[in-house]
């Protein structure tokens, strides 16, 4: 019979996406699916959902991107709100499937669904892979990833990153399997031109167009020196919202990078957009290899901070109303866009950490509830360095707030912009209000 299911979760495109490509060659009959998961908006996650509304949104829109391509080709993407493990055994059950495709995910709460609901069909054939690496596990192994990012690096960077694959739907497709009753409910996608949102525009086709904008200006070629500014739609990359839901693969951004290389000469900062999505290929590989030891107080290393939960503090940090105005700044602008740079996330999260001496797992579950581009594995191994329980062999860092704002705002721009003349607060907070944690982890 060969009935098949994609299951779409963070790999939000049709373009170089391996494990889609394999499902449709295996099947004769295929149906699309996209669940969001009833927990995530559940404020389990030290008193913070999983799925903020601005990256809820950014999702809606590549489904609605992912949905106009995939019915352009005769298909119908079915999106659900529910339990994912049942809503798949259902859909498998009722649907009569036999083999069902999904990206194997970083994540050690993904890798405990995808396990369970194969458990749950054993009968099934999974076909399922990592769609958002350069490097697959077929080239690095364990070994490589016990170590520094120094040592993965100087391996990565003698390995051979596979071209891309762009026409996934250009030979003979299977037909569209219909899903008739089913007890599940339906999402409803809703997409929106709310200001709040203005930096980013998810979908597959967006990301793409941004791909070839981005190129073709000489931003590249300087990268180096701007990507560490607080600001500016050029002075990074901001590729992170597309790969973060899987609307671009790395391998993609690469090949781009290739071109612009050959045409334009390569440099220390063209080099330096490998190395930074080197160094997120590092994070996922040791998020799976860690599994749930990436949320640990202790991390790895079996050290623990010296900080502690103050309901005060960690709420003036949210708020942006700590005594530091940079920090602040950067605070006000992930929480009314979504985005923050990459120097700011390591500003703020120093703050976190060493000034304000807040357990660093209450910033990480913050920066997951409202970054738009939240990656599991990125996410919270970058905040294990800073609270030094990752793999720094430095053990940690600490940012000079005051040097950081010399060098990187020295004429308040940045903070007027974002500041609007705002003053920190210092109200008080009854220890009655510490967050209530269903268990020492990330979900």
């Amino acid at each position: 019979m060969n009935n098949a299911l994609y299951w779409f979760t963070d790999d939000l495109r049709l373009q170089d996406n391996l494990t889609l490509n394999s499902t449709l060659y295996a099947c004769k009959n295929i149906l699309f699916i996209y669940v969001f998961d009833q927990a995530l908006f559940e404020p389990t996650n030290y008193s913070h959902v999983h799925l903020g509304p601005k990256r809820q949104q950014f999702i809606k829109d590549s489904l609605i991107d992912l949905a106009e391509q995939l019915q352009q080709l005769g298909y119908e993407l079915q999106v659900f709100k529910g339990n994912s493990r049942e809503v798949l055994n259902q859909v498998i059950s009722q649907a009569d499937i036999d083999i069902v495709g999904c990206h194997a995910g970083a994540g050690y709460y993904e890798q405990v669904l995808l396990r369970d609901i194969k458990s749950d069909n054993g009968d099934v054939r999974f076909i399922h892979q990592h769609n958002n690496l350069l490097f697959g596990p077929q080239q690095v192994n364990d070994q490589d990833l016990r170590g520094s990012f120094s040592k993965f690096r100087k391996k990565a960077d003698k390995l051979v990153i596979s071209e891309s694959s762009e026409d996934v739907f250009a030979d003979t497709l299977p037909l569209p399997l219909n899903l008739k009753a089913f007890n599940s409910k339906n999402y409803q996608l809703e997409s929106t031109n709310s200001t709040d949102l203005s930096h980013f525009l998810g979908g597959e086709r967006a990301a793409q167009n941004h791909l070839e904008e981005y190129f073709l200006k000489p931003a590249a070629s300087i990268y180096k020196q701007t990507r560490n500014a607080l600001d500016g739609k050029y002075n990074s990359t901001k590729f992170s919202p597309y790969l973060s839901v899987g609307n671009l693969s790395p391998r993609q951004i690469i090949n781009h990078l290739t071109q612009y290389e050959k045409e334009n000469g390569a440099n220390e900062s063209t080099y330096w957009i490998r190395f930074e999505l080197m160094w997120r290929d590092f994070f996922h590989h040791k998020a799976m290899l860690k599994g749930a030891m990436l949320f640990k107080f202790t991390g790895s290393q079996g050290g623990r901070p010296l900080t502690s939960y103050y309901p005060q503090r960690f709420k003036s940090w949210c708020c942006g109303t700590t005594q530091y105005p940079l920090v602040n700044a950067c605070m006000k602008e992930l929480n009314e866009t979504g985005f923050m740079s990459n120097r700011g996330r390591q500003i703020v999260a120093s703050c976190l950490v060493n000034e304000l001496q807040v357990d660093w797992r209450y910033g990480a579950a913050y920066f997951q509830q409202q970054l738009i581009d939240y990656d599991v594995a990125s996410n919270w191994g970058n905040w294990q360095y800073i609270a030094g329980v990752g793999d720094d062999p430095r053990g940690g860092r600490h940012f000079n707030i005051e040097k950081q704002t010399q060098m990187y705002d020295q004429d308040g721009s940045f903070q007027k912009k974002w500041l609007c003349g705002s003053k920190p607060s210092f109200e008080s907070v009854d220890m009655v209000d510490w967050p209530v944690m269903r268990a020492e982890n990330g979900r």
